[in-house]
């Protein structure tokens, strides 16, 4: 018997602080007013798209002790922004990045269900921590969690909002008019939670939202991130977009399932993914390639080998040759707030790897990090990139992608115009939404007070 055909999952990432985003291209738009948002969702709508995703970044990054101006710098609040979102688009998911770190679990779990009540039960909530303590000087008690310490907050954070979400069961409200009878149980909302993390009573305030609970992701690709999202997550935002590297993660987390008596299609792994759209494939090779050099200007190509060499590189000219003098290692870095660093565990071992494939290929600094850094996930003509997709979903090296365009807010068009058409042709993306909920986007059902399995007809 034939393996049956599987259903894509589509959602697009409003880029942020990062080189994905061409800020400086002529066909670039804000990343902080309304109007760039809701250009982007109502795109993301128009083409099916199960979701829109946020990232947030908690405090600005630095270089030398100077905000890194080639960034895009900061945006709107989450759920200010979600929030807002929710008043233009009718059927589109809308997730945000909200720390456990930093936060407690009463306010963010009150934003939620009230963002789930305002957008009709689309809200889906990205659970992160926060590894280091420059961005915790933002905040009363920042840095003083070592690794499996967050985790462990997360865990709780997550476990101690469901208790909140769950605290009503969605019948306690009567607002019956002509007895004056408003609730059916006086109690309604009540909690009482003490844990290592948080110990905390009284009554939640925002009665049981249409999803019951937000949809949860998770974005960690730590031993322990695997399994915080194998225990309670309904998807993940996952780094491996290539295929063999897609199905060995696909494979590792998929299996973990089982020791939470979980089922297989309760977790959805989506990983993050850039393309570059032409009419042939080789004029999307030649346009990948000339947006890779906007994606790394000379200043960037620099600013990015000072993460590995942690010592001010800018007396170097991009264009030649590797700097000869060895990173500097120690705890103290150059770059501050970017998660890359953590990337570069052994930067001797690093700087020799990237000599080597300097000299071999005559690479100056600019071509070294263009050709080490990250680089475009699907390039080609529609048809080619639709059937790359598909190939990779139907390979179980993914459930489907969160598309990342380098350019904001109209960079997602190209995409549904031309490629959504040909995978709903294909029968593996839907032509119409047939519920009203993310949690019905996603194919999840919707969890009762008690944390057990509601389906919810369309």
């Amino acid at each position: 018997m034939s393996k049956p055909q599987k259903q894509i999952h589509l959602a697009a990432h409003f880029p942020g602080v990062n080189n994905t985003t061409v800020w400086s291209d002529p066909e670039a738009g804000s990343h902080i007013e309304f109007s760039s948002f809701a250009h982007f969702a109502r795109t993301a709508e128009r083409a099916k798209f199960d979701f829109l995703f946020l990232a947030e970044g908690l405090r600005l990054r630095e270089q030398g002790g100077k905000i890194y101006d080639l960034d895009v710098v900061g945006r709107p609040d989450t759920f200010t922004v979600l929030a807002a979102l929710a008043a233009v688009t009718e059927h589109l998911g809308l997730t945000g990045t909200i720390n456990s770190t930093f936060n407690e679990p009463y306010e963010v779990a009150r934003q939620f269900a009230s963002l789930d009540h305002l957008s009709g039960g689309r809200s889906a909530w990205n659970v992160v921590t926060s590894w280091d303590a420059f961005t915790g000087e933002n905040f009363r008690r920042g840095g003083f969690l070592p690794q499996e310490e967050r985790y462990s907050r997360a865990k709780e954070f997550l476990a101690t909002a469901n208790e909140l979400f769950d605290s009503w069961h969605g019948a306690e409200i009567v607002a019956d008019q002509a007895t004056g009878v408003f609730l059916r149980d006086a109690q309604a909302g009540s909690f009482v939670h003490s844990g290592q993390h948080f110990d905390i009573q009284g009554q939640f305030d925002v009665p049981r939202s249409p999803q019951g609970r937000p949809v949860v992701f998770q974005a960690g690709d730590s031993e322990e991130g695997r399994e915080f999202a194998a225990a309670g997550a309904d998807a993940i935002f996952s780094r491996y977009a290539a295929l063999e590297a897609g199905q060995a993660f696909y494979q590792d987390v998929k299996k973990r399932l089982a020791k939470y008596g979980r089922r297989h299609d309760q977790l959805l792994i989506l990983p993050a993914a850039s393309f570059v759209l032409g009419d042939t494939d080789a004029e999307a090779q030649e346009l990948a390639k000339q947006v890779r050099r906007q994606q790394v200007s000379g200043a960037t190509a620099i600013k990015h080998l000072e993460f590995v060499w942690n010592r001010d590189l800018s007396s170097y000219d991009p264009e030649g040759p590797l700097p000869d003098v060895d990173p500097v290692v120690g705890e103290d870095h150059i770059s501050r707030g970017r998660a890359q660093v953590r990337m570069y565990r052994d930067p001797l071992a690093t700087a020799r790897e990237w000599r080597e494939l300097a000299a071999a290929n005559n690479w100056s600094i600019r071509d070294l990090v263009i050709e080490t850094g990250n680089r475009q996930t699907f390039i080609g003509s529609p048809a080619t990139v639709a059937k790359t997709i598909d190939d990779f979903v139907q390979a179980d090296a993914s459930d489907g992608f969160i598309l990342v365009p380098h350019i904001t807010p109209g960079g997602l068009d190209v995409f549904a115009d031309k490629v959504v058409p040909l995978l709903q042709e294909q029968g593996v993306f839907r032509t119409e939404y047939e519920g009203s909920t993310l949690r019905d986007h996603l194919g999840l059902a919707h969890p009762d007070a008690a944390g057990d399995e509601v389906r919810v007809a369309s």
